[in-house]
């Protein structure tokens, strides 16, 4: 299982090895042509331009969107320069012309018109251009997102070999720890025996189960008997305790009473006991 994994995790390798580092699908590529340009028409020492600083030996997202910003504003101007040179080139080319070209008011009218529709033509492009581009992005980052999902599942699968391996020694241990503790020379011993052993020792533990349950209905059609005559029993125990109380009471305010030389009556009446017992004795040995 763990050769496998070694396969399954170099089959996944080896495309990158032959496409190349795939980092290098990044910024830092499309970035290149730009860093070029810039590197082959100016000093390290001066300024790329007038909003970036930047080190181009490692552009990061920020750096390249101040630049862009950059040039955009730069290619603006040079497009409303660009319009304004030719517009003034036109003019003067109508003036100095042989004839002049004079350009009557119908056709400022016709050229509105026209330019009208450029302009709506021109608009209606801006907006696809700007859906396309919130899609591009939309994809970009999806795909990013996908892609550090990836790299993550393939860090997780590079560590997966090891674990195998280790997982299948844990096992290999186990049982073969197994095998040393069993008591192969028993021959009851539940893991040696065959089929028909195995069958009537079944047939033993049931029959003991059976026993076993039997004995446990018997307790418990007891049980109400036994637990009535232990509520039986415990309330004598309380009677007995109670009168014990009583009894331990009254011996020591006795011995409490004869301490201080009080006379509860008892004693002489104990004593006419014992002489009324010697009395009865003397007699009945004189009739004796």
């Amino acid at each position: 299982m763990a050769n496998e994994a070694h396969e399954a995790l170099a089959a996944l390798r080896k495309p990158q090895k032959e496409q190349g580092d795939l980092k290098q699908l990044s910024i830092i590529r499309i970035s290149e042509p730009i860093s070029d340009v810039g590197e082959s028409k100016q000093s390290p020492s001066k300024r790329r331009s007038d909003v970036s600083m930047s080190d181009w030996s490692d552009p990061t997202p920020a750096v390249l969107e101040a630049d862009l910003t950059h040039y955009k504003e730069l290619f603006s101007k040079l497009r409303f320069s660009y319009l304004e040179q030719v517009t003034k080139e036109k003019f003067l080319r109508a003036i100095v012309g042989d004839p002049p070209l004079v350009v009557g008011h119908n056709e400022n009218v016709e050229l509105e018109g026209q330019l009208a529709e450029v302009k709506a033509e021109l608009k209606a492009r801006k907006e696809e251009a700007r859906v396309m581009i919130e899609e591009m992005e939309r994809i970009s980052r999806d795909l990013a997102r996908r892609y550090e999902i990836i790299e993550l599942q393939e860090t997780q699968l590079s560590t997966l070999p090891d674990s195998i391996e280790n997982l299948e020694s844990t096992i290999a241990g186990l049982k073969a720890k197994q095998v040393a503790t069993m008591d192969s020379s028993d021959p009851r011993s539940s893991q040696n025996l065959s089929l028909p052993a195995t069958v009537q020792l079944l047939s033993e533990r049931e029959a003991e189960l059976a026993a076993l349950n039997r004995q446990i209905a018997a307790v418990q059609n007891s049980l109400p008997r036994k637990t009535r005559e232990a509520e039986a029993i415990e309330r004598e125990c309380s009677v007995l305790e109670r009168r014990k109380a009583e009894a331990v009471t009254q011996a020591r305010e006795a011995y409490r009473k004869k301490q201080q030389g009080e006379s509860d009556g008892l004693e002489e009446i104990g004593r006419w006991y014992r002489g009324a017992e010697e009395t009865l004795k003397e007699l009945v040995g004189t009739e004796g």
